[in-house]
């Protein structure tokens, strides 16, 4: 262990030197890998088709290239996930990351190449590493084992050729091995399929270990460690585990869940930390104390252009780049990477709360959506979900809104659907049954999370009375034609505004 440390704290003083460099020197670097992108890709198809050989400026780039979404790239990724190569990027992709999907899709496969692996998600969990421990010196994490929970979707084959699963399965099927070395639990327990079984075999296999760090999305964690505590007896997790330090999080906002954690852990010492790790790419990580704020990462083989919500749905929309953003603006990210994605819309929304260096916040969705859980629910999903409950039970919808429950206790989260009906349906739990086995026939990953209601129960659906959301927007000075009712929300201000007002009236 003494060997590994000194090797770390050797990479880690080079890598924080490389860090601050593309902190100073941001622009210059951006379009170093602008051009490296460009020329690497010049003989693929795709490069041929848009004639990258002869691009020299960006402006040459945005006028050739269109902004990408995953349904205009999906013939070429549905030609690469059946072995076809030199596509999209020139090195060959045998990996792809399952996601939740699109609006004509229940779910989407991000290639994956070597590059991407090594110089961007890999590289990140190093650097996660390395600002953590330049963060605090005397750490001791690596006196024992990072607990990580894989995803919900194992490794699967495609074709002879390519394979799939999550991210984060991708990912630990791909560790080198001084990474897995200091992993828990074993990889046939943390791919598990089963995620019941998964949970209660991590629970017995972690619960005597030396754990010392944990790496995941929130929901699942707080479910692996509630049981821990139950098979153990104890009171908190620093009675099991009492070298824990470091929780590294991401994929939902942390906020709801801050508390949960911290009568979990009761320790003042305890350090959360914060990345932006998508499928498509490896994006921020938090450098400083402050909460959802993240230093957006620029040397991982990624170009980003920003594209201001206000022009989102532009016929031409004009995005920036680095130097032409502003303070405190809603962009649309859109990026162009080393596993073949160009100018891809991958569909998150951001803002700039420093320029020197450039630090983000995570904002939310280019569409409603919820994703307290990781279930990444969007507003398609939703209309065709109600609309299936309203036709199988007779029911017409005037208006609804949907935000999250949070876990509370022992209970599992869910969806609070607020409804306001023109006609009620003839079967309201059956409405409501619908409603649920429709969203998770189209989205992989709420049905995941619904699985025997582990991280989401049931919908909780309340029928409003006539008026309830006119008179909402009327308090809020909201009515007329361009004012709507927001869909989805992935917090629960409006849902907590709409039932005080109804409260009110009643």
């Amino acid at each position: 262990m003494t060997i590994f440390n000194s090797v770390f704290t050797w990479f880690m003083k080079k890598r924080i030197h490389q860090i601050e460099l593309f902190m100073k020197y941001p622009n210059e670097v951006q379009e170093e890998w602008f051009e490296q992108l460009v020329s690497r890709a010049e003989n693929t198809e795709w490069g041929k088709k848009y004639g990258y050989k002869s691009i020299t400026t960006l402006n040459e780039f945005k006028e050739r290239v269109p902004i990408q979404t995953y349904d205009t790239l999906k013939p070429y990724i549905e030609r690469m996930l059946k072995g076809e190569q030199n596509v999209l990027w020139p090195s060959e992709i045998r990996w792809f990351a399952k996601s939740s999907g699109t609006t004509s899709d229940r779910s989407k496969f991000i290639p994956v190449s070597e590059e991407s692996l090594e110089e961007c998600h890999f590289k990140g969990g190093k650097d996660l590493l390395t600002i953590y421990f330049n963060n605090r010196p005397n750490a001791k994490m690596f006196t024992g084992k990072i607990l990580t929970i894989g995803g919900s979707h194992q490794i699967s084959q495609l074709s002879p050729d390519t394979s799939f699963g999550d991210l984060s399965a991708v990912i630990m099927k791909n560790l080198p091995l001084w990474a897995e070395f200091h992993r828990t639990p074993h990889l046939d327990i943390a791919l598990l399929e089963d995620f019941e079984e998964k949970i209660e075999k991590m629970a017995y296999a972690t619960k005597d270990v030396n754990v010392t760090s944990l790496s995941g999305v929130p929901t699942w964690n707080l479910v692996l460690c509630k049981r821990i505590l139950e098979i153990t007896g104890k009171n908190n997790l620093l009675e099991v585990w009492p070298n824990l330090e470091m929780y590294f999080h991401g994929a939902v906002n942390f906020t709801p869940y801050r508390d949960q954690f911290k009568k979990l852990i009761p320790s003042d010492d305890m350090y959360y930390l914060e990345n932006y790790n998508a499928s498509e790419g490896f994006f921020g990580i938090q450098d400083t104390v402050e909460h959802g704020e993240m230093l957006l990462m620029l040397d991982y083989g990624i170009f980003y252009e920003f594209l201001p919500v206000e022009n989102l749905y532009d016929e031409n929309p004009h995005t920036l780049t680095l130097d032409e953003v502003e303070l405190d603006k809603n962009y649309a990210l859109v990026i162009s990477t080393n596993a073949g994605l160009w100018r891809y819309l991958i569909g998150d929304t951001i803002r700039f709360t420093s320029l020197a260096p450039y630090r983000i916040q995570i904002t939310g969705r280019t569409k409603h959506f919820i994703n307290a859980f990781g279930e990444e629910m969007i507003i398609d999903n939703a209309e065709r979900a109600l609309e299936e409950a309203c036709v199988q039970t007779g029911a017409v919808i005037r208006e609804y809104t949907a935000a999250p429950v949070y876990f509370n206790g022992n209970d599992s989260g869910a969806h609070e659907w607020l409804i306001e009906f023109e006609k009620k349906p003839n079967e309201f739990e059956r409405f409501i049954d619908i409603l649920d086995e429709t969203l998770r026939r189209i989205n992989s990953d709420y049905d995941a999370k619904r699985f025997k209601d582990l991280a989401l129960r049931r919908p909780v659906v309340r029928k409003l009375p006539e008026g309830a959301f006119f008179n909402w927007m009327k308090e809020r000075g909201k009515l007329g034609g361009q004012n709507k009712v927001p869909r989805l929300a992935n917090n629960r201000e409006y849902v907590d505004a709409i039932l005080k007002v109804v409260e009110l009236v009643s």
